[in-house]
Order: C-alpha cells, then structure tokens, then sequence
C-alpha cells in the first residue's frame, strides 16, 4: 500500500532500475506508468528506493534523457555517467510525490492507493476485496483477498469493466473458475474421504493426464 505523509502527498512507484545499458550510464527500465514519455521528461526528479548503505541514499535522481532502445525503455540520469555508476543503481526503485486528491493523466488508469481496499463484485454479490496491485511487464494483477486465499485477477477491461472508486467497489467478470477453484478446492477434499470414493476414483484413473490450471 501507498503511505500517505501529512503533507497531503501520496508516493506512488513509476519504475525501477533494472539493468545498465551500454557505457555511457543508461539504465533500462521496469515502467510502472501508463505515461513513460510524461514522467520520464529531462528534468523530472525521483525519489530513490535504496540500501542505506547506497552513496545515493537520501539522494534524488534526475532525468537527463529517455528514449526507446529496441523496445526497452532507457534513461539516462544526471550523475550516472558511465556504466559502474549505473551498475549501483540497479534495483532502485524510483518514487514521485503525486497529491492525495489527484487522478492519473490517463484515461481508466487509477493510483494503486485509489484501488487497495475495494470490494470486488461480481454478479451484484461481493466476493473478496483488492489487497494489493502487482506491477508485471505484461500486465498488471490485482490480488484479491477471499476469505484466506488471494486470487490474481488481471487488470484489463474485459475482466474488470468498471471501477468506481467513490463507491468503494470494482466490478469483475472473470472467465469460469477464476474463483469457484477456491470452493471446488474445499469441495473435492470431502468428496476424497473414506465415502467418497477418492482412492477407487484414482486407481480407475491412473491414466488419466493431471488437469491444468485455467
């Protein structure tokens, strides 16, 4: 989750340092922005997410260039200009101040903050509530909380439809089995008792290929 400092500013997380490209100090990246080109302009500063034991602690780091290098998104930073000064950046995580009140720039794109907490709905009844948002080159997952189990939940529009922060809800319509697994889970643990024919089943069924997941 998000902190929210007193200030009335939330941090949010717009990439990370993944690798040192070439010797010139450029730094492939891990976006966490649907709008690279906006918050990578010359200039922009970021908070840096390190070791304490990092020259660059309680240090900002600031864009001197950002371009696309074979489809890779690549930054170069002021201070960072040779490839081991790059190399003791990597892994760094790099955080704005954004306000609290705001919204994304972009058009169905919401703060992580804005998503962590509401309740996921689908066919009008509540089945579990977002607990976090993960980050992944493909696509981003919200983790929804089901009683004690998380099911992962891709962020896109033919899954999640709406999201309506001010109700404090997202609506889902998952493709089939994306949450009745948790119930066929529990289901099929009573049908493998001493009644319910598991261990005959499994012998008949020697076979058989194991089942996929969906």
């Amino acid at each position: 989750m998000n902190a929210v400092p007193p200030t009335g500013k939330t941090q949010l997380r717009v990439g990370r340092l993944v690798k040192a490209h070439g010797l010139k100090g450029a730094i492939k990246l891990e976006l966490y922005t649907d709008d690279p080109e906006g918050r990578f302009v010359p200039g922009a500063t970021f908070t840096l997410q390190v070791p304490e034991s990092s020259p660059w602690h309680g240090k900002p780091l600031t864009v001197r260039e950002f371009k696309w290098m074979n489809s890779h998104p690549v930054a170069f930073f002021e201070g960072v200009d040779d490839r081991d000064a790059a190399e003791g950046l990597i892994r760094a995580i790099l955080w704005v101040d954004e306000d609290a009140q705001s919204s994304p720039a972009e058009e169905d794109a919401w703060f992580d903050h804005q998503l962590v907490g509401l309740d996921v709905v689908r066919d009008g009844e509540v089945v579990g509530r977002v607990a976090r948002v993960d980050h992944l080159p493909a696509q981003d997952l919200l983790i929804v909380k089901v009683r004690d189990d998380e099911v992962l939940v891709p962020f896109v529009k033919a899954i999640v439809p709406e999201v309506d922060v001010a109700a404090g809800r997202l609506i889902v319509t998952p493709p089939a089995g994306l949450f009745e697994e948790l119930a066929d889970d529990a289901d099929g643990a009573d049908a493998d008792g001493p009644d319910g024919g598991g261990a005959d089943d499994a012998d008949a069924d020697t076979d058989a290929e194991p089942p996929t997941s969906a």
